[in-house]
């Protein structure tokens, strides 16, 4: 099902725009390169813009975007949009937009198995979730110790096989972005285990966790804590064969700002969807060794991102009623 550009929403804020109106109404004067939007901070991130690139809105007239996944091999990316119950597709070649999946569960953070499939963190049954190449829906994590999980929000999959998700409550605290119940288990984030299907608890000393990523050797963790207090990232090793984390501690904390969906980079660097308010909401980067190297700022703030396009070299940003993308000189690593 096509959505018409008739429906699509344009934001009303104006950041770099230059005066005269926002850069993201209908019939606005092109940016002139470079993009006043794309701030670098340390002299680190000029490395990776590109002085002729622009960020370009690509959908819009959602209500919560999130979960943003490239099928290269489709050439279209999937995202997800919470409150609206659905997940979209957009296609690389012609720019459409249209319903992947109606009634998706409230389908929250997405990614790729290591052999192509879709997984799904389902907000409003609780559950995890497999796409099979037929299509057919496989359930890989709904309980753990026989009591229902709180709601898978975001999810990576390792070279080995093995998937790590978030669970934190998202989807139970309301009927916007689920539905309302009872929580029944901690706020962790679990591991399944390829060969065997164990579900084990990879973290549970965080009170909110959210988004999720490795370094490119998968020798770290990295893991968004979102509470009602302090919301930082944390940095944990990846020991035992893989199958653990440990020595977890604060690798950032930008308050009152803060990073919800994470990316990385094949350099090491951190690419956050970020929430700072006017003037701050888009993506934050980070180098290896925690500092802020650069901005890239949205009239929204932004909740995830990732890698695609043929290089996978273009980020796409799921920020709250539309998605934006950007080329930059940086490419992510698999599973980004």
């Amino acid at each position: 099902m096509a959505i018409s550009s008739s429906t699509l929403t344009i934001g009303s804020a104006e950041i770099g725009s230059g005066g005269g109106g926002s850069r993201w109404d209908t019939g606005a004067a092109p940016i002139r390169y470079p993009d006043p939007n794309i701030k670098i901070l340390d002299p680190r991130f000029a490395k990776y813009t590109l002085p002729m690139a622009a960020i370009e809105r690509i959908a819009g007239g959602c209500r919560f975007t999130e979960g943003p996944v490239w099928f290269g091999d489709g050439r279209y990316l999937l995202f997800s949009d919470i409150p609206n119950d659905r997940i979209l597709k957009w296609e690389e070649e012609t720019g459409a937009v249209s319903v992947f999946r109606q009634r998706s569960n409230y389908a929250n953070g997405n990614t790729r198995d290591r052999i192509g499939r879709l997984i799904t963190c389902e907000m409003g049954s609780q559950r995890l979730t497999r796409t099979e190449y037929d299509g057919r829906i496989t359930v890989l994590a709904n309980t753990f110790d026989g009591k229902r999980l709180t709601g898978p929000n975001d999810v990576v999959v390792k070279s080995d096989g093995s998937i790590w998700f978030s669970d934190n409550g998202a989807g139970i605290r309301g009927n916007y972005l689920g539905n309302k119940a009872e929580q029944e288990l901690p706020f962790r984030v679990y591991r399944i285990d390829q060969r065997t299907r164990e579900i084990t608890i990879a973290v549970d000393d965080m009170e909110r966790p959210n988004g999720l990523a490795f370094s490119p050797d998968e020798a770290r963790l990295y893991v968004v804590d979102t509470p009602g207090g302090d919301k930082t990232v944390h940095v944990y090793d990846v020991v035992e064969d893989g199958a653990k984390v440990a020595n977890g501690r604060v690798f950032f904390n930008a308050m009152p700002g803060y990073a919800d969906g994470i990316r990385v980079d094949t350099d090491g660097n951190i690419w956050c969807g970020f929430s700072g308010g006017e003037g701050e909401d888009g993506v934050a980067v980070f180098a290896p060794d925690g500092d802020l190297i650069g901005r890239i700022l949205l009239p929204e703030r932004c909740a995830n991102v990732c890698f695609g396009g043929r290089k996978r070299n273009r980020l796409f940003m799921a920020a709250s009623q539309s998605v934006y993308a950007l080329y930059v000189e940086a490419q992510g690593v698999p599973g980004a």
